[in-house]
């Protein structure tokens, strides 16, 4: 059992405290931010993920799980587990400078000989930054940094912290394994120890990859559409060659979204490393994503003519199931350029944070399914709610003033596929 202080207490850093208690061991939560420390001093968490609300109660109750918004509260920790949450702006564009000034408020509070193990989503050399500015401030200090990149997903967080595939970690010196290898114990021993800036690398080539895949396969699925080739076949054929694999990231539909991939591909691109590097590929693939986040409205544009005084209804508004963020959620960018054209659009959501004030009063969002269709010119299914297995084909022939339905990744294709407008990406 180990003393832990996670830094940083939003959805990265809940799920990490939560779980590390959950391991055995002895959590401090910090974050400056005194609203959120007393919603989790009560037990109810910052954003909604399945599950982590019964995690960190039970945390809180065995008494090996504390909240507390007092930097001194880490100078007993033998490991300071950094999990900000990097903000991003509406151009992918990380703060970095926040998570670098909250870790700079805990730095003169840090014991001779802990740990400081980064996961915030950061580009590479920003641990190197960290390090020059204890040194300078502490030339007496002994105090070592590492990074473990984060690579949890929205919805499934819990399950990825506890049953990893392995863990990357990067780190300065030998003996600080032991410490990590001890706080890891509990939840696996596939740890891939490399250099902290390899580390670093890995989360951007790793997302980067992945976004790269998204594209491509977008792309492929536009001309699939053009063609008469149907998409979800040409995926079948790539998939099941053998130099490719079943699980790669090469399904047609939605753009990616939520500024986790992009984030990182803007780290590559914009890194005074890659400054005067030719890189066509990672600078296209935000632009061809980009261009893909248009599909819906593409589409109600081609099928509906002029979409003023038409009511739009989209389900779902959050970036992806079982969150509440709407940070980034492509539902929300296609509110915004509906209204522009006139819409009126119907949102219902199970578990969506309130919309934005400018949007607050111009969309309506309502409970229940029936209520959204009823008298609705099209449907855009934006999130893959599993409430919304419940629409029907004879539900949107019997509410809707015209069963349209627009479906990007085939969710409900098993249900709605008989319509006779019924779309999804890569369909002729």
């Amino acid at each position: 059992m180990m003393q832990i202080c996670v830094a940083g207490l939003w959805h990265l850093g809940t799920v990490t405290a939560a779980c590390l208690a959950e391991a055995g061991h002895q959590v401090i939560g910090y974050d400056a931010d005194e609203t959120v420390i007393h919603k989790l001093q009560a037990g109810e968490i910052p954003v909604f993920e399945p599950k982590l609300q019964d995690l960190v109660q039970s945390g809180l109750a065995s008494g090996r799980l504390h909240f507390s918004s007092d930097p001194a509260t880490v100078a007993e920790a033998e490991l300071v587990w950094v999990a900000y949450d990097t903000p991003v702006d509406n151009d992918d564009v990380a703060d970095v400078g926040f998570v670098v000034a909250e870790v700079q408020r805990l730095l003169p509070n840090l014991g001779r000989g802990t740990v400081v193990l980064i996961s915030s989503q950061l580009p590479v050399g920003t641990t190197a930054q960290l390090e020059a500015i204890y040194q300078r401030d502490f030339p007496d200090g002994a105090v070592s940094f590492a990074y473990s990149p984060e690579n949890l997903r929205l919805g499934n967080a819990i399950r990825v912290f506890t049953e990893p595939d392995r863990v990357v970690v990067g780190v300065r010196h030998e003996a600080d394994k032991a410490r990590i290898t001890e706080a890891l114990k509990p939840i696996t021993d596939k740890i891939e120890w490399m250099k902290v800036e390899s580390a670093e690398m890995t989360k951007h080539a790793l997302n980067a990859f992945l976004a790269t895949s998204v594209a491509f396969m977008n792309e492929i699925a536009t001309v699939c559409e053009q063609t008469g080739a149907d998409a979800r076949e040409v995926e079948r054929g790539l998939k099941t060659e053998v130099r490719i694999g079943s699980k790669a990231y090469l399904r047609p539909g939605g753009a990616f979204a939520g500024g986790t991939l992009a984030r990182d591909l803007v780290f590559l691109t914009q890194s005074e490393a890659a400054a005067q590097l030719p890189l066509p590929l990672l600078n296209g693939v935000l632009a061809s994503n980009n261009a893909h986040k248009s599909w819906a409205y593409r589409r109600l544009q081609s099928l509906l003519g002029t979409l003023a005084g038409q009511t739009i209804v989209l389900l779902g508004l959050t970036y992806k199931p079982d969150t509440s963020t709407l940070r980034r959620s492509t539902a929300v960018e296609l509110c915004e350029r509906l209204l522009v054209d006139g819409a009126s659009i119907r949102a219902v959501d199970p578990h969506a944070e309130p919309l934005p004030a400018h949007l607050s009063d111009r969309v309506q969002v309502v409970n229940s399914l029936p209520d959204a269709l009823s008298q609705a010119d099209a449907v855009v299914v934006t999130t893959e709610w599993p409430e919304f297995r419940a629409v029907t084909a004879e539900m949107c022939q019997t509410l809707m003033r015209r069963p349209l339905v627009l479906d990007a990744n085939s969710f409900l294709a098993g249900q709605l596929a008989t319509l006779s407008d019924y779309y999804s990406v890569g369909k002729p």
